[in-house]
């Protein structure tokens, strides 16, 4: 049986395709570089949308996190008319911006675990 998707989930999903092509396309801002759109939040309105964002293979401090959002905060009024246009939505989502750090998350968690396994396998190969 097939699952079910809420009309909102489907255009958030919609949204993030279609953000993702227009950044990687039509944006030319070198602030914001090569962007990935991780996932798009909308509300039950379809008025407002929270953006996440991720750079991938690329160590940032939090100034250019600071930096890439409000770069992207800046294009916001062009991404959202570029929206309007492609998706044909009576009302196109106001976009705001977020730095997505579950990648990093991840990557950390990864090198902790790795970190605490090394001295079983260290102990396993000598004995």
């Amino acid at each position: 049986m097939p699952r079910e998707f809420s009309r909102t989930r489907r255009v958030a999903e919609l949204v993030q395709r279609e953000l993702a092509n227009l950044l990687a396309k039509q944006v030319n801002d070198p602030r914001i570089g090569f962007v990935t759109v991780t996932d798009v939040e909308l509300s039950k309105d379809l008025k407002h949308a929270k953006v996440y964002v991720t750079r991938l293979n690329q160590e940032e401090d939090a100034a250019d996190k600071e930096q890439l959002i409000a770069a992207l905060t800046h294009a916001s009024g062009f991404l959202r008319r570029e929206l309007s246009h492609d998706l044909n939505l009576r009302v196109s989502p106001n976009l705001r911006f977020f730095y997505d750090t579950s990648i990093e998350n991840g990557n950390q968690l990864s090198k902790l675990i790795e970190n605490a396994a090394r001295p079983d396998i260290d102990a396993k190969s000598k004995g």
